[in-house]
């Protein structure tokens, strides 16, 4: 099935191979020589398609085949080819990593094409294989600038990426405080080289090479893909100056229109971006403000941001905003307000005071995660300030039997015990109520608990040293290890005895040191160190494949590497390379340009709608480079082809006329070929329709006459298309088959049987005849067929009877449409009282109708249908069936088909084509005693298939 002419079925194919190829690598070998033989098609997506299957076959064996496709493909004259041929090298590189050196050489080649549709994918292919050969993008740079705003959208993100990590390598640093800016910065562009040479002494001045990325990504920024604006941005921000930032905020805000996804990506790196710059994002603050449509993942984002923007002339609003969202139903967004709340109050303190007592205020609120979320948060906030709040510390340990939650009782617990000599009345009395519930808390509270007991006995000894002793005697059985270690060690440290050593003199400076105030920081601190809008920089880790930008450097590499000198070859052709031992003139023979219109013809009626517009994209490049071409052809052969292009347009012009001879008597079809032939039609179809008799006299005359005035007249287009009639039937079976049996039809019973002749009530139908009986001793009156049909198929009901007399029998006939297929037809056959449901399986020989060819006929039409439209089977016969008469008698009485004459006693051939759509179906078996193989061909592949069961039963029976 590879060879197929059938695109449809070729990529079905090229699937199936890709997928199993690996597994099965001695079977997908065969297949090799027709790829190869595909990559010389004149249809480009044949040449491709080919190349991308070849390419994708994991076979360690064809990879110097694979090498050698690659190298053609890339000089080949159709960029959708050397697109495809680019991706193939990535396949290549990771099949054998072996080959780089030689893939390399094709990159470096096409690097080097003009056309927009393999920029993208040779970077790709670059970035993949060798990403640190910066080289050899030096001399391309400038053209993958200026082609970048062509590409398509997934090329444009490729070749950004790359550039940013260019740019980096080969410029100098943006970000000085002497730098200085020229837009028109193109004048050095082409000075000479002791003037481009920057000295260090000098203030910056940005490289042109440099200007000229961030020039030709600017109007990206507008692109209605998300990658591509996301792709812009990232290399303005480690590219750009600061203050040309501004530029990418407008667009990276309008992505906030998009998918739940895309709002996550961008708002990530909105995130990382704030913390360092500020003042880009704070214009749009309110298109960062929580929706209550917004996923619990996006407000968390949004709410970062916030808090990232947040300064002295904005907290009023930003503190407004979020008192609404600690409201919120979603408990997790909730909490992570009270968090930004908090960072608020650390790190402008002139809120401190209030955003500390509006987390007061939430302690009283009914829901427990807001609550334990706003003690984790004061505690941090008191650090800052213990000795001013000791009334919270006191308000939060009345609340503490309302609490639940572990974290927050552990966080009450560690304020008390730190800070237990501003609230000396209440620390102890609340160790006291934690030494009733010791052994139903939480592990985080048990320890926070031991804690407080041993930092009481250290300041208050006389009040807690009983209770202490209590608490550590609990733990010191607990069941978690962690608890019993640290009461054991606790013991040791505070409470003084023989074996502790000089380590419980320091007890008090150990529990009682004072403790940092924690900072609380951004989750996005520290992001930055991954490029943005790399998977790296999402997941906060590096990802294989990462490559990590490199810092700016010192000096300013030399800027004439990017230099391209412009050499113009007369006569060279702009893309690829012709063929060798071809010149010019020759390119453009009259011959040439008949085989190029034919193959041409050929590959458009075989592509499909999404082809043919591509090869429409990629026409331009060949159009140039065929424009190239002709400058240097002479002026007596442009004068030859415009000649010529007249006389063809003319041609064209002109519409064919259709004739169409139906049977006439041979005497005027003479007459009318030879008024044809006077009058010069330029383009004339004619369609020969012969009867039975007309067949035997001059069928064969008349198509040599055809054939003999096509050759004669180049200027007559003769398109000859043979159209036979269906024969008579070799062979009828008498044989008949119940419809109704008498029992069951309340006396009236049916039979059918298939007369295997042309139906007169359509050409689509099948031909008919029922016998009716009456068996019962009244009369049946108006016996009918209903006009309802279950199974939809186009039935032409026979004339109702009106009156059956008893013991009477009557013969109709019908036709039915069976849609060339053995579904059985299912109806209603009525008399005047009753309706009985009744249906007709047709087998499928009997959807068929004989015609008659010539044996060479036979052979050209079965060329036609082979690959899936070939049904073939090997049955061993026995003695009697072997002889000629036998095998004939056998396949027409299964199968009404039509003789054809052979010339070889061992071959035995059938041809018939199918009732309703006229598909044409070949039989042949072919005797090799004591066994015969059986081939069908027919478009109606299951036709086929079933057919070829009935034939082989029809051969293998001994029976009549």
């Amino acid at each position: 099935n590879v060879a197929s002419k059938n695109i449809e079925l070729k990529k079905l194919v090229y699937v199936y191979l890709v997928r199993y190829a690996e597994e099965q690598q001695d079977l997908a070998l065969l297949s090799i020589s027709t790829f190869q033989r595909a990559l010389k098609d004149p249809n480009q997506l044949i040449r491709a398609s080919a190349l991308r299957v070849l390419s994708s076959i994991r076979v360690p064996i064809i990879v110097p085949i694979m090498m050698l496709a690659i190298k053609e493909a890339s000089t080949d004259l159709s960029p959708y080819v050397r697109k495809t041929a680019a991706h193939a090298i990535q396949k290549l590189y990771s099949l054998d990593p072996d080959q780089k050196e030689h893939l390399i050489e094709v990159i470096e080649k096409l690097l080097k094409d003009k056309s927009t549709l393999v920029a993208g994918s040779v970077v790709m292919a670059f970035e993949e294989v060798c990403p640190d050969r910066i080289d050899l993008i030096h001399k391309n740079y400038r053209k993958l600038c200026n082609l970048l705003v062509d590409v398509e959208e997934w090329g444009q993100v490729v070749i950004i990426h790359m550039l940013t990590r260019y740019a980096r390598t080969q410029f100098v640093s943006p970000w000085r405080e002497d730098a200085v800016f020229d837009e028109n910065g193109e004048k050095t562009f082409y000075d000479s080289e002791e003037e481009r040479r920057v000295d260090q002494s000098k203030p910056y001045i940005m490289d042109p090479d440099h200007r000229l990325l961030l020039r030709n990504t600017k109007p990206l920024l507008q692109s209605r893909n998300t990658a591509v604006v996301m792709a812009v941005s990232q290399l303005y921000w480690h590219l750009a100056p600061k203050h040309e930032l501004s530029i990418i905020t407008k667009s990276l805000v309008r992505l906030f229109r998009s998918h739940r996804e895309v709002q996550y990506i961008v708002l990530q790196n909105i995130a990382t971006m704030s913390i360092q710059r500020k003042g880009m994002f704070e214009p749009f603050m309110k298109s960062f403000y929580v929706r209550s449509t917004d996923a619990t993942h996006i407000k968390t984002l949004k709410l970062e941001i916030l808090t990232n923007l947040a300064n002295e002339a904005n907290i009023s609003t930003i503190l407004r905003e979020l008192q609404t969202y600690v409201k919120s139903q979603d408990k997790a967004f909730a909490a992570a307000t009270i968090q930004a709340i908090g960072r608020c109050a650390t790190n402008i303190s002139e809120v401190t005071d209030t955003c500390l007592n509006g987390l007061v205020l939430l302690l009283s609120n009914r829901d427990e995660t807001v609550v334990a979320e706003s003690v984790v948060v004061i505690k941090k906030l008191l650090q800052t300030q213990p000795s001013q709040h000791s009334d919270i510390i006191k308000h939060m340990a009345k609340l503490f039997d309302n609490i639940t939650v572990p974290m927050a009782r552990a966080s009450i617990l560690w304020l008390m015990g730190e800070y237990c000599e501003h609230v000396p009345k209440i620390a102890p009395d609340v160790l006291r109520k934690m030494a009733k519930t010791f052994t139903s808390e939480e592990d985080i509270v048990k320890l926070q608990t031991v804690n407080l007991a041993a930092k009481l006995y250290l300041s208050n000894s006389k009040q807690t040293k009983l209770l202490t002793q209590y608490v550590l005697n609990l733990g010191k059985y607990d069941q978690n290890y962690d608890i019993r270690d640290r009461t054991r060690f606790i013991r040791q440290l505070i409470v003084p005895n023989e074996k502790s050593g000089v380590l419980s003199r320091y007890a008090r400076r150990i529990l009682m040191a004072p403790k940092p105030a924690p900072v609380l920081q951004s989750a996005f601190k520290d992001r930055d160190r991954f490029q943005l809008g790399t998977l790296s920089h999402t997941l906060n880790s590096q990802a294989n494949g990462y490559l990590e930008l490199s810092d700016w450097p010192a000096v300013a590499p030399d800027q004439s590497v990017r230099i391209v000198e412009v050499v113009k070859e007369a006569g060279a052709p702009v893309l690829g390379k012709s063929k060798p031992g071809k010149s010019a003139e020759k390119f453009y023979s009259d011959s040439e340009e008949e085989e190029e219109g034919s193959s041409s013809e050929d590959s458009s009626s075989s592509s499909s709608e999404e082809s043919e517009s591509e090869s429409e994209e990629n026409s331009d490049d060949s159009n140039k480079s065929s424009s190239s071409q002709s400058e240097n052809s002479s002026r007596e052969s442009d004068s030859e082809k415009k000649k010529k292009t007249l006389k063809n347009k003319k041609l064209q012009q002109q519409k064919p006329d259709i004739l169409n001879i139906t049977y006439l008597p041979p005497q005027i079809i003479q007459k009318a070929l030879l008024l044809i032939i006077m009058t010069k039609l330029f383009s004339i179809h004619i369609v020969l329709s012969f009867s039975n008799q007309f067949v035997a006299n001059c069928r064969c005359s008349l198509l040599c006459l055809c054939v003999f005035l096509a050759c004669q007249f180049d200027a007559v287009s003769w398109h000859v298309r043979v159209s036979l009639q269906a024969s008579f039937p070799v062979f009828v079976p008498e044989t008949s088959h119940e419809l109704l049996h008498r029992m069951t039809g309340k006396g009236l019973s049916a039979q059918y049987r298939f007369t295997r002749q042309p139906c007169i009530y359509g050409n689509s139908m099948v031909s008919l005849q029922l016998t009716l009986s009456n068996s019962s001793d009244q009369a049946l009156e108006n016996i009918h067929i209903s006009e309802k049909s279950s199974t939809g198929q186009n039935i032409h009901r026979f004339n109702a009877i009106e009156r059956l007399e008893p013991q009477a029998s009557v013969t109709v006939s019908m036709g039915v449409d069976f849609n060339d297929s053995t579904q059985a037809a299912n109806f209603q056959l009525c008399t005047k009282e009753d309706e009985f449901s009744v249906s007709i399986q047709p087998a499928v020989g009997e959807l068929l109708l004989p015609i008659t060819m010539t044996e060479a006929d036979f052979t050209k039409e079965q060329g036609k249908l082979v690959g899936m439209n070939e049904s073939s089977a090997t049955i061993t016969m026995t003695p009697e069936n072997v002889s000629s008469q036998s095998v004939n008698r056998k396949v027409v009485s299964v199968a009404n088909l039509g003789v054809i004459p052979s010339s070889q006693e061992n071959i035995h051939r059938f041809a018939g084509k199918t009732v309703s759509s006229g598909c044409l179906v070949l039989v042949s078996v072919a005797l090799k005693d004591p066994d015969a193989g059986i081939t069908i061909n027919t478009e109606k592949t299951v036709m086929g298939s079933m057919l070829l069961r009935q034939v082989k039963t029809a051969l293998t029976n001994s029976g009549p």
